[in-house]
């Protein structure tokens, strides 16, 4: 089973490549993606990374938060699930009564 990674706090100027190999010190990397903003085109400062290896995810965690990069701190930890559905309509969507 493989382990997804949440990596916060990445300089914005990290390129996936670099990504990738920071992990790879760790073991094996499935893929290693940055998170990119549609609208500027840039960096969000977090992405993913893929290891196929439970254990080998666990030392890269354990082994690469807190640590610093570029002078920033990484914040490393297990991928939670995304969420499915939501909770009710998007704001814009909602009925709007009148106001007393």
């Amino acid at each position: 089973m493989s382990m997804n990674i949440y990596v916060g706090n990445l300089p914005y100027t990290m390129q996936e490549e670099e990504l990738r190999e920071t992990f790879e010190r760790y073991g094996a990397v499935s893929s290693a993606k940055i998170v990119i903003d549609r609208e500027t085109n840039r960096s969000k400062g977090f992405g993913f990374v893929e290891m196929p290896d439970d254990g080998e995810g666990e030392a890269a965690i354990k082994g690469l938060d807190g640590q610093g990069l570029n002078g920033r701190p990484l914040r490393v930890n297990p991928a939670k699930p995304r969420e499915s559905g939501g909770g009710g309509a998007p704001r814009g969507d909602r009925p709007r009564g009148p106001r007393y």
